[in-house]
């Protein structure tokens, strides 16, 4: 149809390649690739830089892509499979520049090896729409026609079918087996032997060429050469989206979408992967109300603990330390106190004692008889001492040493008798 010159563009000071229709190529198809290429514009599609006629001639001048083809890199190491890493990046790239061209309606129906080139950086790139198909409208091909490279063709079109998306896709998942095995699924000496496996014969399993290769890509493998287009991951994009899915690896199968109704259908997720997801946020909540319900519990503890807990005895650090008289339990003194207080007497404090655990030592508190000034009134004391009275000891069994605090004179207000520790 064509050669292909490498050339210096004098304008721009830049490397090009020239392509350069063939005095017996069809023009009208030639004028189609143009026009196919110059509706692209995607980091993984070659670059049409120009496009006219010299000397009778039509030309296109495109992007220099000096890293060579797929092809060049899986004949290096034939029969040994590429890495698996270069393997992946590989077809996502080309997957990618499917994706632009499916979104824009172009069908290249020739992918292959030799029409992925690389450029200086090492990425991949599609050229050569010669034969691509754009949007519904006629194509220059009579129907029944098989066209197209017969190592790459998709079963529709072995059979004379119009070729779509999913055809690419097809092509993309051959050259995926053989850069993960390092042979083609269908050999053989005549082309037409070739596009009949393609139509009728299933494919080889990746597995049984080669156990070691990775489950992911074999799946998409699997996928990918499906003899029903519907069968196939639907276009460029839901490829590239199978390819990226990092949990597809953990997955014993991918349901692919069954229809190619847009450029960006995705892969639908593998039905353990969205058990999983939608088993998260249950168990979260579970784990949020097993907390919440731990913490009330433990506040419930807390506060029964706290009320069946004996009153612990309560020191006064501001009055001087006096007899205690009863516990709660306790039956109360039968003698009422008398309502007033002789001038001679003076109030005593009721501390309540609760019993002391037995490593607890025993203190002694004396307190000395003081004459306190008259009072008018107070509330019933606990008990009464007289002022001609000796000095009491007496012996109180708490929880930890009382000291002996220096008695004060009380002045002459109308105070109420303190219980402390006491129910009030």
């Amino acid at each position: 149809m064509s050669t292909v010159w490498l050339a210096d563009d004098a304008e721009l000071g830049r490397r090009v390649a020239v392509k350069i229709l063939g005095p017996d190529a069809a023009r009208e198809r030639f004028e189609r690739e143009a026009r196919a290429a110059a509706a692209l514009s995607h980091p993984h599609i070659c670059q049409l830089y120009d496009y006219g006629t010299a000397g009778g001639s039509a030309y296109m001048v495109l992007e220099h892509l000096p890293g060579g083809t797929l092809e060049d890199r899986l004949r290096a190491v034939e029969p040994d499979p590429l890495p698996d890493a270069d393997t992946l990046r590989i077809a996502a790239e080309v997957a990618a520049g499917l994706a632009h061209a499916h979104d824009r309606g172009l069908v290249h129906r020739d992918l292959k090896p030799a029409n992925v080139l690389f450029d200086a950086e090492g990425r991949a790139k599609i050229a050569d729409f010669g034969i691509a198909r754009i949007g519904a409208g006629g194509t220059l091909t009579e129907a029944g026609t098989v066209l197209g490279t017969a190592s790459y063709l998709s079963p529709e079109q072995a059979a004379g079918l119009p070729a779509g998306p999913a055809s690419d896709v097809y092509s993309c998942g051959v050259m995926l087996f053989r850069m993960l095995t390092g042979r083609l699924p269908f050999a053989g000496a005549q082309a037409m032997e070739i596009v009949r496996m393609h139509r009728d014969d299933p494919p080889p399993a990746v597995a049984e060429l080669r156990p070691d290769a990775p489950a992911r890509l074999e799946r998409m493998v699997d996928a990918a050469l499906a003899k029903e287009p519907s069968a196939r991951p639907a276009d460029g994009a839901a490829l590239l989206a199978a390819l990226r899915d990092r949990d597809a690896g953990t997955t014993a199968t991918t349901v692919l979408a069954p229809e190619a109704t847009a450029a960006t259908q995705m892969v639908a997720a593998s039905p353990s992967s969205d058990r999983r997801r939608r088993s998260t946020i249950p168990l979260a909540l579970g784990v949020l109300l097993l907390l919440v319900g731990a913490g009330f519990g433990l506040a419930f503890l807390a506060t029964r603990e706290s009320d069946d807990a004996p009153p612990q005895p309560a020191i006064p650090l501001t009055l001087p330390p006096v007899v205690p008289t009863s516990s709660p339990e306790e039956t109360p003194p039968e003698t009422e106190p008398e309502p007033t207080v002789p001038a001679t007497t003076r109030p005593e404090t009721t501390v309540e004692a609760t019993t002391a655990p037995p490593e607890s030592t025993q203190a002694t508190t004396t307190r000395p008889a003081t004459t306190a000034p008259p009072a008018t009134t107070a509330p019933p004391p606990a008990t009464t001492a007289p002022a001609t009275t000796a000095p009491a000891t007496t012996t109180v069994e708490v929880p930890t040493t009382v000291e002996t605090l220096p008695t004060t004179a009380i002045p002459t207000v109308e105070t109420p008798v303190t219980t402390i520790g006491g129910t009030g």
